[in-house]
C-alpha cells in the first residue's frame, strides 16, 4: 500500500466539507482532481469510503475511523503552513532582547510593545542584567540583541556604539532647581548619591570635580541608577542619572537639570558576530537604533563599529 498525503488531504477535505465542490474550493484544486484522488485512495485501501446521499457524500464507518487518524496529521500540516506564512510576514517567531538596567524600566518595554502590535503570535524573551552578563548572553546565543554599557569585552560581538548625556537629579525642594544648568561649584555643598567606583559615570564625575578643584561629597553608593533616583526622591542628595531613567520616571518629587561640563555615558547595541540575526531580530534592531538616535549626544544615526 502506497498512500500519498495528497490523497489523505483530499479525503479529509471531503469529510469536512461534505461535498466534492467544497473540498475543491478548500484545497484550491479542481473537482475532477478531488474525485480522482478519492478513487486512488479507495483502490489503494480496498475500502469504500463514501456513499452518496441526497447529493452529499456520507462517510462510511471505515471512513470515520480513518478520518480521526488523518485529522491530526492534516491539521498539523496546516499549522506548519501557517507558521511559515507568519514567519514570512514577520508575524511569528521569538524576539530575544537583553538590556542593562536603566534602559530596561521604560524605554525598552515601550519599544517592544510598539514592535509587537501586529505580531500576536510572537514570543518575547526580555531580561535586564549587568552589562558584562548581557555580553556573555549574546555571545553564547541566549539572546539575539543586547543593550549594554561600554567597553565591549569580546571581539566576536558586533556593536553599534552611542553616547548619552547624563543629568543631575535634584529633589523638587532643592534650591538649585531654579538653575537650568548646575556645575561642580554650584554642587560643592550637595551630598552625592553615586554609582560604584568602577562605573564610568562615577569615574568621570570624580575627575570633573577634581579639575574644578571641588570636593565630591559621596553620601550613598549603589549599583543602579534607579536606586540613586529613589534616594533623590527622599531628599538624601543629588545624583548623576542617565536620560532613560529620568524620562520614564514620572514621580514629581524630583527635577532634572543639565550638568556642565557634560558627562557622557558610553553605550552600545550588540549582536553576535558568529550567528545571523533572525528576520524579526533584524526588524527590531532597525527600530531600536532609530528610537535610540534622538537620545544620542550628537543626534546622528547609530552605525555599527565592528
Amino acid at each position: 500500500m502506497r498512500l500519498r498525503f495528497r490523497q489523505l488531504q483530499a479525503f479529509h477535505a471531503v469529510v469536512e466539507a461534505g461535498t466534492v465542490t467544497g473540498a475543491a474550493e478548500a484545497l484550491g484544486i479542481s473537482q475532477p482532481g478531488i474525485s480522482n484522488l478519492l478513487s486512488q485512495l479507495e483502490r489503494e485501501t480496498g475500502l469504500t469510503l463514501f456513499e452518496r446521499l441526497h447529493s452529499r457524500l456520507v462517510p462510511t464507518p471505515e471512513a470515520e475511523l480513518l478520518h480521526r487518524e488523518v485529522d491530526t496529521m492534516v491539521r498539523g500540516l496546516d499549522r506548519v503552513t501557517q507558521t511559515v506564512v507568519d514567519l514570512q510576514n514577520k508575524q511569528a517567531g521569538q524576539l530575544q532582547i537583553a538590556s542593562q538596567h536603566s534602559i530596561s524600566f521604560g524605554f525598552v518595554p515601550k519599544i517592544i510593545a510598539e514592535f509587537s502590535k501586529n505580531k500576536p503570535d510572537m514570543n518575547i524573551s526580555f531580561q535586564s542584567q549587568y552589562s558584562s552578563k548581557i555580553q556573555e548572553w549574546v555571545l553564547s546565543g541566549l539572546f539575539e540583541i543586547g543593550i549594554t554599557e561600554m567597553p565591549i569585552l569580546y571581539d566576536t560581538l558586533h556593536y553599534f556604539p552611542f553616547q548619552v548625556e547624563t543629568q543631575i537629579a535634584l529633589h523638587r525642594d532643592n534650591p538649585l532647581r531654579h538653575h537650568d544648568v548646575v556645575t561642580p561649584v554650584r554642587l560643592r555643598d550637595e551630598p552625592f548619591l553615586v554609582m560604584g567606583a568602577d562605573h564610568i559615570t562615577q569615574r568621570r564625575l570624580r575627575e570633573t570635580f577634581e579639575r574644578a578643584d571641588v570636593s565630591l561629597k559621596a553620601r550613598v553608593h549603589s549599583h543602579l541608577f534607579k536606586n540613586l533616583l529613589a534616594f533623590v526622591k527622599e531628599g538624601m542628595g543629588v545624583a548623576l542619572i542617565d536620560p532613560f531613567g529620568l524620562e520614564f520616571d514620572h514621580d514629581n518629587r524630583f527635577v532634572a537639570r543639565r550638568f556642565e561640563p557634560p558627562i557622557m555615558m558610553d553605550m552600545a547595541v550588540i549582536t553576535s558576530g558568529t550567528r545571523p540575526l533572525s528576520q524579526l531580530g533584524k526588524e527590531f534592531l532597525a527600530l531600536l537604533l532609530a528610537e535610540l538616535q534622538p537620545y544620542t549626544a550628537e543626534k546622528k544615526p547609530i552605525v555599527r563599529a565592528r
